[in-house]
């Protein structure tokens, strides 16, 4: 079982080497292009000068730390007093890279059933959010911000930041060919998406290329009960859902070899 993963560059890259460490056949196949949105140096100065009246600054993804840390707070250390916040491990992972302390970050516990906003939120309720700040780094266009709004109900306010934009990406040659060998033999295949965009794009790519894919013979892992939702609604009648680690991906792809869905 080849595992397709379509996260955004460097992350997919990553993702394919620690799989292949663990014996699993992986390969990158990108279905989203992350973007920096660059601030100006006036931008970058007045974070600089307010960031540490937040009480709390929430990431949505390791991409919202690295155009973070990279745009806004290049060479300047995590101050003392705000909190930073990761909806699952690998957000944590890139923080602790970035220079967080461990003692700086919330997050939920790896045991949680989700790695999500809501999972976050049950690490944060107990506080007190009346009067807090909050910045939220995440990408354009994010859309509705159900933390956010949980946030600001509870008495924080709370500022949005977008630290990237999601586009399409360009494939070369190899990564086309990669795409016509996944819709040839798609039961030696398993589509790996952590986010809906992705399928999104997938199914914008494939009209595009007037591509008839095998749907009722596609296999899907997803990362979130809506990603999950996304791939059926895509036509991918096989799908299972699991937690966004490789741990958890390797058990998957072990259970499938051994036992493949029909």
């Amino acid at each position: 079982m080849r595992i397709v993963v379509t996260r955004p560059e460097p992350q997919a890259a990553q993702w394919v080497e620690l799989l292949g460490r663990r014996g699993v056949d992986a390969v990158a196949l990108p279905l989203m292009h992350i973007v920096a949105v660059r601030p100006s140096q006036a931008e970058m100065h007045e974070l600089w000068q307010r960031l540490s009246g937040y009480q709390l600054v929430m990431f949505v993804s390791p991409n919202a730390v690295s155009h973070f840390f990279v745009d806004y707070l290049p060479g300047v250390p995590w101050p003392a007093g705000p909190v930073a916040a990761a909806t699952g491990p690998g957000t944590v992972a890139a923080l602790r890279e970035a220079g967080v302390p461990a003692q700086s970050i919330a997050a939920p516990a790896l045991d949680a059933p989700q790695f999500d906003s809501r999972s976050l939120w049950t690490e944060l309720r107990g506080h007190d959010w009346r009067g807090a700040r909050v910045l939220i780094v995440r990408g354009e266009g994010g859309g509705r911000d159900w933390l956010a709004e949980t946030l600001r109900a509870a008495g924080a306010t709370v500022d949005l930041l977008a630290a990237y934009r999601r586009a399409t990406p360009t494939w070369n040659d190899a990564q086309f060919v990669l795409l016509d060998q996944a819709l040839a033999q798609p039961n030696a295949h398993a589509w790996f998406f952590s986010s809906s965009q992705a399928i999104a794009n997938l199914v914008t790519q494939l009209r595009h290329l007037k591509r008839s894919p095998p749907w009722e013979r596609m296999h899907a892992l997803t990362t979130h009960p809506r990603i999950e939702e996304a791939a059926l609604r895509a036509g991918f009648a096989q799908v299972r859902l699991l937690a966004p680690t490789v741990d958890s991906l390797v058990q998957v792809v072990q259970a499938m070899v051994i036992a493949p869905r029909a």
